[in-house]
């Protein structure tokens, strides 16, 4: 067993409100986690400090055995562990292939220093660009390549925010609800790619998703939270019975 991610005792307060109480997670490599619970439970906030947007009031968050506790987003980011967004942020002027090509992280063209020597990049852009369109094919995008993203559909725009996110050489995304307003074709369509991305990449998901009916038969493993605890984890058919779980829903 491999953790790639561990959290252990954080807490986040708002004023005088609590938010997260004491939160302690293990996530392994190369799996799909979920992170369900009703409105108000602290989800978002979890996801927000892992990801270096919010600063915990205490505890430790450890990824890839490197404390990146204190780590603002972008250091964050540096480090492999990557967030999207619930409402996709694209490039809207770029083709789909643009914002692929922007989002990888291996072109020394972008050097200060060798920005004016073609030939120190000339054959990273040849890389990258043979990358993109792997990584279109993988999610479904090579067809919509040359598209301008702000005339890709909501569904479509999922997708290339999970793309960008791989381009940028990933062990580990965070996704906050990667199936709002998606149809439900579309809404399968996603969580298969991420599925077969997670085990044939080896790539870690946290998904914070509300779509229970469509999500949970994708998941490895699961978290419940409510009221800025975990009170159940494990295999979704456990997790869902349980008692805790069900009457967090019912009392929503």
């Amino acid at each position: 067993m491999m953790i790639i991610l561990s959290i252990s005792d954080i807490r986040k307060n708002f004023g005088g409100l609590t938010v997260l109480h004491g939160i302690d997670m293990e996530l392994e490599r190369g799996k799909l986690y979920q992170l369900i619970g009703p409105n108000g439970s602290g989800k978002t906030t979890l996801i927000n400090v892992i990801s270096g947007l919010l600063k915990p009031d205490s505890g430790k968050i450890v990824f890839e055995g490197n404390d990146i506790t204190s780590k603002g987003l972008y250091d964050t980011f540096k480090t492999g562990l990557v967030r999207t967004w619930q409402v996709p942020q694209p490039f809207a002027n770029l083709t789909t292939l643009e914002n692929f090509l922007i989002s990888s992280s291996n072109n020394s063209g972008e050097s200060f220093l060798y920005a004016a020597l073609k030939s120190k990049w000339r054959n990273d852009e040849e890389k990258i660009t043979d990358e993109a369109l792997e990584i279109m094919e993988l999610v479904n995008l090579l067809s919509q390549k040359d598209t301008l993203s702000q005339n890709l559909s909501g569904g479509q725009q999922k997708l290339l925010e999970l793309g960008r996110a791989m381009m940028s050489g990933v062990q580990m995304i965070l996704m906050d609800e990667p199936i709002a307003g998606v149809n439900p074709t579309l809404a399968h369509e996603i969580f298969d790619k991420i599925s077969k991305i997670c085990k044939k990449q080896k790539i870690t998901f946290l998904i914070v998703e509300h779509r229970l009916d469509i999500a949970l038969q994708y998941a490895d493993y699961i978290f419940a939270m409510n009221r800025g605890k975990i009170i159940a984890k494990g295999n979704p058919d456990d997790v869902i019975k349980h008692p805790e779980v069900i009457e967090s829903y019912l009392g929503e």
